[in-house]
């Protein structure tokens, strides 16, 4: 027999299961795929995590591993998620707007006129897309380890939206060691493959971040020789509050914070900019002014006893960021030792802003509030405003908020086989790019109008592909719209115009603001007074958004 005819003969036998199996998925309304050389794809996902906290985003935390990925990788410097975490997850996983994938409001601050209605659920609806069952139907391996947050029962558990082994927290928070104050309800679920697992069978030296390490390894390892490709969702909780963290890393930061916010925050903002993150004459936004806002003291308004609480805190939280980073490594370093580094295509953001908000259980009298407890499983604590500025740094406000803090987050990304960095890509970028940039690099066709004989909302975003590889500048085109509400705070951009309205009135007018983000994405100059038909065109943008997307009126 000739060579010719040998290799060919061996190409039939070895593709024919494969294709096969494809075309199988025809029915499912799914797409076939075309070549068998389809990357791994690693997505990790922070929570909580603010915009300059990475060393590579010009924070001071050790974060070598992450610094690492981005000098192989690629920087994107104006990525934006929605305001909150779950919002923002419904988003990754089903491409469309939050308002459409049911969490229209977050199910835990869903007021009582809004709940069953359309798109307010409180969890990743059947009209929603998932982006592991996509996958699994087109041939991957499918595994997420950590924050789900989409769901409490088992027809909306991850179990049942396409992954083949999961390790899910279901409610938003949880303490992140096992141990607690005697008597404390700390209210978490946590499931195995849709099965729960009670808090008591986790191990004893349980840190969140280890754990949900261990897990995702060990999915990749019980599967290793798999010739199918994985997608793994890495979805941790630090650091979210309350910050806890191990004290081999929250005592490595003692004495690093004693200077206080506004030292720490300028020198983050000179940092990103001899690192090309923001432009050298970007202009950061201004903190609150305390005259308006006075229980949001600055750090020269505090006490010794408070400088101490304060700057205990934020060494707490670098930590929680260090031990993240250094678990990111654990996985790096794991694909590497087993030969599927290079066809992986790895993805690093944060869910939404720095959290700036106290929102309940701090005052708990069953935790420790002395200093010597921060950080420890007796304690409960938040970074609070102050120090969100500083996370947030270059920009306005925070979580929750319409502010650019909230919505802009770090994102790094690395192409299979990419082995130097280059350079940022400072267009505009959106969570809900991600489905349709897996789909597009795994080689799956976009499902349009009905997946599996139901009816499905359209993902809306956009694949980076071809501007990753440097086969189109931007990706979206000149002009773009986009907008958002959540909890009442709402804003709508077009070209280089952004209006914003916050729903508290202590962070802003009350009314709609206008920035030109061009040339002030800090937000420091409401221009809303000296343009008001840029003011009124915008409004036409975000009540188009609205009508598109079924955005009700939040009223609490």
């Amino acid at each position: 027999m000739k060579r010719k005819t040998i290799v060919q003969l061996i190409s039939i036998l070895v593709l024919t299961p494969y294709l096969t199996a494809c075309n199988d998925n025809k029915d499912n309304d799914t797409a076939e795929v075309i070549s068998p050389k389809r990357p791994n794809v690693l997505f990790i996902m922070a929570d909580d995590l603010g915009y300059s906290d990475l060393g590579a985003f010009g924070g001071e935390i050790h974060t070598p591993n992450l610094d690492a990925l981005a000098n192989e990788g690629r920087i994107l410097s104006d990525y934006h998620t929605a305001p909150t975490c779950s919002p923002t997850r419904s988003q990754l996983i089903s491409g469309t707007d939050h308002h459409q994938a049911g969490i229209g409001a977050m199910a835990e601050l869903t007021p009582e006129h809004l709940r069953d209605q359309a798109g307010y659920e409180g969890y990743l609806n059947n009209r929603s897309l998932s982006i592991a069952e996509v996958l699994r139907d087109n041939g991957y391996r499918t595994y997420i380890s950590g924050k789900w947050h989409l769901g409490l029962t088992p027809e909306t558990n991850a179990h049942a939206k396409g992954f083949d082994h999961s390790f899910t927290l279901l409610q938003g928070l949880d303490l992140h060691f096992k141990h607690a104050p005697s008597g404390y309800n700390r209210g978490a679920t946590y499931t195995e493959d849709g099965k729960e697992v009670p808090i008591s069978a986790l191990p004893e030296n349980f840190f969140s971040t280890d754990f949900y390490t261990d897990k995702l390894l060990q999915y990749l390892e019980n599967d290793k020789k798999s010739d199918k490709p994985f997608f793994a969702y890495a979805a941790y909780t630090a650091p979210h509050w309350p910050i806890q963290a191990p004290q081999q890393y929250s005592d490595k930061y003692k004495g690093k914070y004693d200077v206080g916010y506004e030292i720490i925050r300028n020198n983050r903002i000179a940092r990103q900019k001899q690192l090309g993150i923001i432009p050298e004459n970007f202009q950061a936004a201004e903190p609150l002014d305390t005259t308006n806002i006075p229980n949001y003291p600055k750090w020269n308004e505090l006490t010794a006893e408070q400088k101490a609480i304060e700057a205990r805190k934020m060494e707490v939280y670098a930590g929680m960021v260090e031990n993240l980073d250094y678990n990111i490594g654990r996985i790096v370093q794991y694909l590497k030792a087993n030969g599927q580094y290079d066809n992986t295509l790895i993805f690093f953001v944060s869910d939404n802003g720095a959290e700036g908000f106290v929102r309940g259980g701090a005052d708990n009298k069953l935790f420790d509030h002395s200093l010597a407890a921060v950080g420890t499983d007796q304690s409960y604590h938040y970074i609070g405003p102050r120090w969100a500025e500083v996370s947030a740094a270059p920009f306005h406000l925070w979580k929750d908020t319409a502010g650019e803090g909230a919505t802009t987050a770090p994102a790094l990304i690395k192409l299979p086989n990419q082995k130097q960095a280059q350079s940022h890509y400072h267009g505009f970028a959106s969570v809900l790019d991600i489905l349709p940039t897996v789909l597009d690099f795994a080689q799956i066709n976009l499902p349009k109008d009905q997946y599996k004989g139901r009816k499905i909302n359209n993902p809306t975003g956009y694949s980076w592909k071809a501007t990753l590889e440097n086969k189109q500048a931007s990706i979206r085109p000149d002009n773009f719209s986009f907008a958002d509400e959540l909890h009442g705070s709402k804003y709508a951009k077009q070209g280089d115009w952004k209006i914003a309205l916050q729903a508290k009135s202590n962070l802003g007018t009350g009314q709609w603001e206008l920035y030109n983000l061009k040339n002030d994405r800090g937000e420091r100059n409401n221009l809303a007074s000296t343009h008001p038909e840029q003011v009124a065109k915008l409004v036409e943008v975000y009540n188009k958004y609205t009508q598109q997307n079924g955005v009700l009126e939040y009223q609490k």
